[in-house]
């Protein structure tokens, strides 16, 4: 090996030790978020007489979230269409707000871009549960 390969190779100057400190701190960081969402929808969930424990399990949190709603649970399948879902999303981040006594714009902003936020307001605030939603657009349809 040459003297140059072998210099490149032992000078490190601790960019693995700054690597490491740096992406244990970001993990440390996102297990914080996911913690404060889980907590979040945990008392959402409990607020509209769900249990809150289901806000844990995949796929059961959504379909939990939907019945919250008053979305049918076929609905749980456009969450696994890429693009639809983020427009279902949408949809359920508005009805979600609604359910709660909030506007469209808490929904846009604080359910769908900053959930962690809006399910905290949700949760721990002075919000309460008013009802599904989407239930009497669904009744209006059947009628």
């Amino acid at each position: 090996m040459t003297g140059l390969g072998l210099a490149l190779l032992q000078n490190d100057n601790g960019a693995g030790a700054l690597g490491a400190l740096f992406g244990s701190t970001m993990m440390l960081v996102w297990l914080a978020i996911v913690v404060v969402v889980i907590a979040g929808g945990w008392k959402v969930f409990a607020k509209a007489g769900e249990p809150g424990w289901a806000i844990i399990i995949p796929f059961f949190n959504i379909y939990i979230l939907l019945k919250i709603v008053g979305r049918p649970a076929w609905w749980l399948i456009l969450y696994l269409i890429p693009v639809v879902n983020f427009i279902v999303a949408l949809v359920v981040a508005i009805d979600l707000a609604k359910s709660f006594g909030q506007s469209a714009a808490f929904g846009i902003v604080l359910l769908f871009l900053l959930a962690g936020i809006g399910f905290l307001i949700l949760g721990f605030g002075s919000a309460k549960y008013v009802g599904p939603a989407a239930a009497p657009q669904a009744r209006a349809v059947g009628a």
